[in-house]
């Protein structure tokens, strides 16, 4: 284990070694999972906010490189729960696991490796996948203080620090990624960011908004439905969105005083699309009442969530 990039990545473009591999995104939920995702793709394809559970299923983004197509597994975040919305975010991370050629394991340096992330390290190390223990926000002023590498990693392939924000140790980690790849031709056209329809993207992009404009005022079980998804004009994207709430109160909340609520999270969300698209966006969005929707499974399927 060490905290140098082990790369081989030079040698392999040197011999013509082509490289492709899933690569799981793990962690505590605010890890910086998704703020890396975005950050490694150079685009916004990843919901993120300080809320926990802003991530709440499996989300390819594919980045390629000179010699190398990595594929990296956006994952909820590792968290307790038994209701049907915690255990399909449980299982979303679980099947990442079982599925992916190496894993991340994301430890936010201020917080420290806690015996969960022992334990997820342990059930990928079963499955004798190499896997990076990531410190993440060193950045942060209170990082400084904070003991690297940490007691209980030793039996990761690396241990490596980064900061998504500011780009610093990205390089390393890319390195460090590539030289434990499998060989493998790539999966995808070069130019594509994700496997996921663009209408999930924009359901998410729309979910972050209303976490963000909301704040403390509603639950973080707020749910996005997008029912139409119209891009046969080239120039414009037409998208038509419920905003899933579960009670009468929560619906007011969200529309607020005069509709001022539902348009600034409109407004928020159609910028992003518009940046990821690239043509203008008109956004309908509506608040629906659906008093169960975190509690069915069929449901949480028809949202994407399993």
């Amino acid at each position: 284990m060490s905290e140098e990039s082990p790369g081989r990545e030079g040698e392999d473009r040197e011999h013509g070694v082509h490289k492709s591999g899933v690569v799981a995104l793990l962690g505590r939920p605010n890890a910086g999972k998704s703020t890396l995702l975005n950050r490694l793709l150079g685009e916004k394809i990843a919901a993120v906010t300080p809320k926990p559970q802003t991530t709440r299923s499996q989300l390819l983004g594919i980045l390629t490189r000179p010699g190398a197509q990595i594929l990296l597994l956006d994952t909820p975040g590792l968290h307790e729960g038994n209701k049907p919305l915690d255990l399909a975010m449980r299982e979303s991370a679980q099947r990442a696991v079982s599925d992916c050629d190496m894993a991340l394991l994301l430890v936010d340096v201020t917080h420290g490796f806690e015996p969960l992330h022992a334990e997820w390290l342990a059930r990928i190390l079963a499955r004798h996948a190499p896997v990076l223990v990531v410190g993440t926000q060193i950045d942060r002023p209170e990082a400084a203080r904070a003991a690297w590498p940490p007691p209980g990693a030793e039996a990761a392939t690396a241990v490596l620090r980064i900061s998504a924000r500011t780009g610093e140790g990205l390089d390393a980690l890319l390195a460090a990624i590539e030289s434990q790849l499998p060989e493998g031709p790539p999966h995808f056209p070069a130019d594509q960011l994700t496997d996921r329809p663009m209408r999930f993207v924009a359901a998410e992009m729309v979910r972050e908004a209303a976490f963000l404009e909301l704040s403390q005022e509603l639950p973080y079980r707020i749910a996005v439905e997008v029912v139409e998804y119209d891009e046969k004009n080239p120039t414009l994207t037409r998208i038509r969105a419920n905003l899933l709430v579960e009670r009468d109160s929560q619906k007011k909340i969200a529309i607020g005083a005069g509709g001022e609520r539902i348009r600034a999270i409109g407004i928020r969300a159609r910028r992003d699309l518009e940046r990821l698209l690239g043509n203008q966006v008109h956004l309908d969005l509506r608040v629906k009442l659906d008093p169960t929707w975190a509690k069915r499974p069929n449901r949480l399927k028809s949202l994407g969530y399993r």
